[in-house]
């Protein structure tokens, strides 16, 4: 059935006598849609029919459909496909339900009666799992998975919320402002969905979280504690771990926009280490699930040093000394807004 989500086009259930239940999704782009075009599905839907049926034993299909020709070969005689509409106000048109039998002489007249009446449950129950999937899938997208499944617990007051520890990265493109002037708007928006994708697989796969996106910059936290109890170490070296790797990345990105005659984008990042407001701000109809607190404020304004420095990576004195690795002190400076000097760190030279 079709699927509302950034990266698949569609979504397939495969049930296989004595077999394992497979889900796949499809992609969005040509491949998918070239495969697709050769489905039963499709024929009927050009059609505008609802159902259709293949003797697979009498070759039916098989020459048309490579999936027909599949179950073929795997003894299949009879193939039925069922195509039930969704509620209109449903941005999901529909599902697809198809039968193949193995028996020989494919599906009785009994075994048809009993479809027609089981296929109208089974759509229904579809659109209830679609519904519930979909809804998860992109609460999800759009504030990561961690934050999504608190929110569907029921987590959803203005002002609730709870003080945590964690490692908080902030990624900021340097000197973007700039290429606005020379860029239209769509280059711009590939410009950010590249840079953000690196910064996004990097965090993620550290087991940290994307919090927002904030025009070219990034927030993302790694939580201190866990099951375990409090781990300082292990969220920085996680940060950190995303930090380094994140900005190697960036580099061959532009290596090889650079090739490509486009610009060359540079990545600040701050880590520090602290306690935040972890809940939902806002107004009464329109929260925000994110931190807030004095260390993602001292973070924002320690982002402003990397260019006086000249340095792509910063760390707090906080998050240096839980880190584990050897870092380098840089100075004590004021930040805006912050009463007490802060000593900035950089990695040692020879960590790096």
């Amino acid at each position: 059935m079709p699927s509302i989500h950034p990266m698949y086009g569609g979504v397939s259930a495969n049930f296989l006598r004595g077999g394992a239940t497979t889900i796949e999704n499809a992609e969005y782009g040509t491949a998918a849609v070239l495969k697709f075009e050769k489905t039963p599905i499709y024929y009927l839907l050009g059609r505008g029919e609802a159902s259709g049926r293949w003797i697979l034993a009498d070759g039916e299909g098989i020459d048309s459909y490579p999936q027909l020709a599949e179950f073929a070969l795997g003894g299949g005689t009879d193939h039925l496909v069922n195509l039930l509409e969704f509620p209109k106000e449903a941005a999901l048109r529909g599902v697809s339900l198809s039968l193949t039998s193995d028996l020989p002489g494919g599906f009785s007249d009994d075994q048809l009666a009993v479809v027609t009446q089981l296929f109208p449950a089974l759509g229904l129950a579809c659109y209830r799992i679609a519904a519930s999937k979909t809804a998860a899938d992109i609460l999800a997208v759009y504030t990561g998975a961690k934050t999504s499944a608190r929110i569907l617990a029921g987590d959803i007051q203005r002002g609730k919320g709870a003080a945590i520890n964690a490692a908080v990265l902030l990624a900021d493109l340097r000197n973007f402002t700039a290429l606005t002037e020379v860029y239209q708007p769509g280059e711009i928006a590939r410009f950010l969905d590249e840079h953000f994708e690196l910064i996004g697989r990097h965090v993620e796969e550290n087991s940290g979280e994307i919090l927002k996106f904030m025009g070219d910059s990034v927030l993302a936290i790694f939580p201190t504690g866990s099951e375990e109890g409090e781990d300082p170490r292990k969220a920085c070296t996680a940060a950190l771990a995303s930090a380094r790797n994140l900005l190697e990345a960036n580099e061959a990105l532009n290596l090889r926009r650079k090739r490509e005659g486009g610009p060359d984008i540079g990545v600040d990042v701050v880590l520090h280490l602290g306690e935040v407001f972890y809940g939902n701000v806002g107004a009464r109809g329109r929260l925000d699930f994110t931190v807030i607190g004095r260390a993602v404020n001292e973070a924002s304004r320690l982002e402003k040093l990397c260019g006086e420095l000249g340095q792509h990576l910063l760390m707090s004195e906080s998050f240096a000394a839980a880190c584990g690795t050897a870092c380098e002190r840089l100075g004590s400076f004021e930040l805006r807004g912050v009463s007490k000097r802060a000593d900035v760190f950089k990695l040692a030279a020879a960590t790096l």
